[in-house]
């Protein structure tokens, strides 16, 4: 198994790996999976990429997460199945962020004082940080923060595989990360106009900031979208052109 050289894809070997041994007839209908520590230890790598790869097989119908019990095999695969989840885009990724975490953070407008604070430090760190490499990892914070604000066990859960989902697929992550870096200015101020809705406790307006903020996100996406295209027009027209002015002087 690789190991540094590819750590994009190391949850889907790893997946793949457990997902033969379920072919084979190691593990069968009912049988439950090693503790996420023991399958960490056996195939080397950290906790958080097996729980990535049991996503992976999650959504190929091959295991089930049973709450404070563990992973179960729910069926028996072929072995040249390929566990690899369809891929998911920055909009369609955006477009689910809008569903769940515009009503978590209506919910969160009963927030504390101490979630405030937090909330209020990170956003601070974002208008410094948001063109950084540190901005995806204050984003995710400040995000998760709200989830927690909702004091619902269930919401955290839903809005952090949501963002398990960006960390899994590169093209994803590559875009969304174009998008703050576009204009991190306003990247920034939109994180703290949800503060600002927030210790307000206005749930209307902390969903409306939300919205706005990730509307922006998918006006920005189709944008770069569309200057993509152009480009890859413009490159296939010059490469023609060259072409073509080739063949003239034969």
């Amino acid at each position: 198994m690789r190991t540094a050289q590819d750590p994009q894809k190391l949850y889907q070997q790893v997946a793949r790996s457990i997902a033969a041994s379920i072919a084979e007839g190691r593990y069968v209908p009912g049988d439950r999976l090693p503790s996420e520590r023991g399958l960490a230890d056996s195939f080397g790598v950290s906790r958080p990429t097996i729980r990535d790869a049991m996503i992976a097989l999650e959504f190929q119908g091959l295991v089930e997460a049973r709450q404070g019990s563990g992973v179960y095999v729910t069926t028996r695969g072929k072995p040249e199945e390929d566990v690899t989840e369809a891929e998911v885009s920055a909009l369609e990724l955006t477009e689910a962020r809008r569903l769940f975490e515009g009503e978590a953070c209506a919910l969160a407008a009963a927030v504390s004082d101490e979630h405030i604070a937090g909330l209020e430090r990170i956003a601070r760190d974002l208008t410094n940080l948001a063109a950084t490499e540190d901005g995806e990892r204050l984003e995710h914070d400040f995000h998760l923060a709200v989830a927690h604000a909702t004091r619902n066990a269930a919401i955290v859960a839903a809005v952090e595989e949501i963002w398990t989902l960006r960390r899994q697929f590169p093209d994803c992550s590559s875009q969304l990360r174009r998008v703050r870096l576009a204009d991190p200015k306003n990247f920034a101020e939109d994180h703290h106009r949800i503060v600002a809705a927030l210790r307000d406790r206005d749930p209307k307006e902390a969903r409306r900031a939300i919205h706005d903020h990730l509307n922006r996100t998918v006006e920005t996406l189709l944008s770069m979208a569309e200057r993509d295209a152009l480009e890859r027009t413009r490159r296939e027209m010059a490469e023609r052109r060259d072409e073509l002015l080739r063949r003239t002087t034969i």
